[in-house]
């Protein structure tokens, strides 16, 4: 499984909302559009998500955050419309600096993924979708059972007795091992405020994909499982029938989150590798967007460091000391996320540098 090397960053969205967002792996870039159970400081611990956050870094560069009222990000005096939740992926994407990339959307994610589609058709390459209702609980008329679980959530949510946790995630992963039910019990409590979990509930199940889904132009994998206790299978079928041209794939699980020891995970796997493209040729810094944090000068410094030059030999092309390079050095190795010479030498020319002549 891929060691995480993930650095956590912030930007503003366009009302001022500070959202933390996460750079880790190396590859295309993937953006995975928040889901609302998550804390980026500790989704790699979690035995739930960590199969799939490695899962997307092992051949891409993933971009994700934390959603508005979530995690690291802002959660106090925040406001929640699918506008917002677009918002705040549009500040993420800005932010990160990537033209062009694969969108991942799960649940509620699927909402803000397919608007931001539609949105921004030249910035998404391809389209994934997982476990995303066409028409979600409250607007397709199941008002009683919507806001029931709403005001369950708001009541039970942070209380000691993890009862109304345990309801949820039953039928989130009712497949699941001690060990995995209890760990993601414990984080959708630490993920969010009882008031919060209510209002992004509220927001995601009065969303209907029905007349922007067939604007979608992507290429898009819409996989659902069976038997999921959340969002009924029939849903996940009909949104692929929207969009145009999507590739359903039905997949035999009861857990609505996959888990990596069924046949099911694997099963989404291959069809989630096959359907992204090989890493294409890309210019320089757009294959990995943590090199756009770097300056003009740790640019130039890092083109020289990946054709292989010592910092004296820097020095002298670049007409600054030796001590200064060394010091230019010792920053790219934190801008880059790694710890020696050598690895910011692989790193930078996956980038795309080092290739100079």
């Amino acid at each position: 499984m891929r060691e995480h090397t993930q650095k956590i960053r912030f930007c503003k969205s366009r009302d001022g909302t500070r959202i933390a967002y996460a750079i880790n792996g190396s590859g295309p870039p993937l953006v995975r559009a928040a889901h609302w159970i998550s804390h980026l400081n500790l989704d790699w611990q979690n035995p739930v998500w960590r199969p799939w956050l490695s899962m997307f870094s092992e051949r891409h560069t993933l971009i994700s955050y934390d959603a508005r009222g979530c995690g690291l990000s802002d959660r106090e005096q925040v406001e929640f419309t699918l506008d917002k939740h677009v918002e705040d992926l549009e500040a993420v994407i800005d932010a990160a600096a990537v033209k062009q990339f694969a969108l991942f959307g799960m649940a509620g994610g699927g909402s803000i993924a397919v608007t931001y589609a539609v949105r921004h058709p030249e910035r998404v390459s391809h389209l994934v979708l997982h476990g995303v209702p066409a028409v979600s609980k409250l607007a397709r008329g199941d008002l009683e059972h919507g806001h029931t679980e709403i005001k369950a959530f708001e009541f039970g949510w942070g209380k000691e007795n993890p009862a109304f946790r345990q309801l949820f995630t039953s039928q989130l992963l009712p497949g699941a091992t001690a060990e995995q039910f209890h760990a993601f019990n414990d984080l959708i409590r630490i993920a969010t405020s009882p008031a919060n979990a209510a209002r992004i509930l509220r927001v995601f199940y009065e969303v209907t994909l029905r007349e922007i889904a067939p604007l979608v132009r992507c290429p898009t994998l819409v996989t659902h499982v069976r038997e999921d206790g959340r969002v009924p299978f029939d849903q996940g079928r009909d949104l692929a029938s929207l969009i145009p041209d999507a590739r359903f794939v039905p997949l035999e699980s009861r857990n609505h989150l996959l888990l990596e020891d069924e046949p099911a995970w694997q099963k989404f796997v291959d069809e989630f590798n096959d359907f992204l493209p090989a890493s294409p040729a890309k210019p320089v810094n757009e294959l990995d967007p943590l090199t756009n944090d770097l300056t003009e000068r740790e640019r130039e410094v890092l083109e020289l460091v990946a054709q292989g030059l010592d910092n004296r030999t820097i020095g002298g092309r670049l007409g600054i000391t030796e001590k200064t390079v060394r010091n230019h050095v010792s920053m790219l190795l934190s801008k880059l996320c790694v710890t020696s010479r050598a690895q910011a030498i692989v790193r930078a020319r996956e980038a795309g540098y080092g290739h100079k002549t």
